[in-house]
C-alpha cells in the first residue's frame, strides 16, 4: 500500500501538530524522521523552504505547513468532530486563535527561548509579552475545559505544542504561576494517549534510510 510521506522532527511544535493532525484523523504515513542540521536531499527538493513538517501526498502534491496538514487530514476524516463541522462560529474562532499563536504569541514565545540572542530586552521582559497570550487562554479554559468548548478542537491540538514549549522554558515559575486553567488543559494533553503516541522515537532517516509507519486503527483522547 503506497502511503504519503511525512517529514519530520519529533520536537518540534509544528511538526507535532501535524502528527496530531494524522493521529486524530486515523491517517497512516511512511515517517521520516529527520536532523535539522543535515536536512535530507529528498526532502528539500520537495519542499526547498527546509523546514519541518512536510507531507508528499501520493499524488505528488506537497503540503508544507503544518495547519495545512492537519485541515488536509481532519478533512479526509474528522471521528471526533475536531473541525467543528456543526458550528462555523466555533471553527472561526479556533482558527483566529491559531492565527495569534501562530503570528504573535510564537515570535514572543522566540525571544523568551532564546532571550540571548535579543539582548534589546530581559528574558523577563519577552516572558510578559508572550504571557498576554496565554492569560487569553487562561480565560478561556476558565470558562470551559478547552479553548472554545467542552471538547477539543482543532486550537486545542495546534495551540498546546507552543504552550508546552512556553512552559518548559522555566518549569518551576510556569508550575508557580496565576494559570492554573492553562496548567490543567496542559497537563491534560500532556498525559493524553495522543501525545504518548506522537511523541514516540524513531531512528533518523539519515541515520537509517527507513521509513516509519506511522498510524492508528483507532484513538483514544
Amino acid at each position: 500500500m503506497i502511503l504519503p510521506t511525512l517529514y519530520s522532527f519529533r520536537r518540534c511544535p509544528y511538526a507535532m501538530r501535524a502528527r496530531l493532525g494524522l493521529y486524530f484523523a486515523q491517517t497512516s504515513v511512511n515517517l521520516r524522521e529527520i536532523v535539522l542540521k543535515h536536512k535530507p536531499e529528498a526532502m528539500l527538493q520537495a519542499s526547498p523552504k527546509g523546514t519541518v513538517p512536510v507531507l508528499i501526498l501520493t499524488n505528488g502534491v506537497v503540503l508544507e505547513e503544518s495547519l495545512e496538514i492537519m485541515q488536509w487530514a481532519l478533512k479526509q476524516h474528522d471521528p471526533h468532530n475536531l473541525l467543528q463541522h456543526d458550528d462555523k462560529s466555533r471553527h472561526a474562532q479556533d482558527l483566529a486563535l491559531i492565527n495569534q499563536n501562530d503570528h504573535v504569541f510564537k515570535s514572543w514565545l522566540d525571544k523568551y527561548k532564546y532571550a540571548d540572542r535579543f539582548p534589546e530586552h530581559s528574558q523577563q521582559y519577552y516572558r510578559e509579552q508572550a504571557a498576554v497570550f496565554i492569560l487569553q487562554l487562561d480565560k478561556l479554559l476558565a470558562q470551559h475545559p478547552q479553548l472554545t468548548g467542552q471538547q477539543i478542537s482543532i486550537a486545542d491540538l495546534a495551540i498546546y505544542p507552543f504552550v508546552r514549549q512556553f512552559a518548559h522554558v522555566d518549569k518551576t515559575w510556569f508550575e508557580q504561576s496565576q494559570y492554573q486553567h492553562v496548567q490543567r488543559w496542559l497537563a491534560q494533553h500532556l498525559h493524553s494517549a495522543a501525545f504518548t503516541a506522537i511523541m514516540q522515537k524513531y531512528p533518523t532517516w539519515l541515520a537509517s534510510q527507513q521509513s516509519f509507519l506511522f498510524g492508528h486503527e483507532h484513538t483514544s483522547i
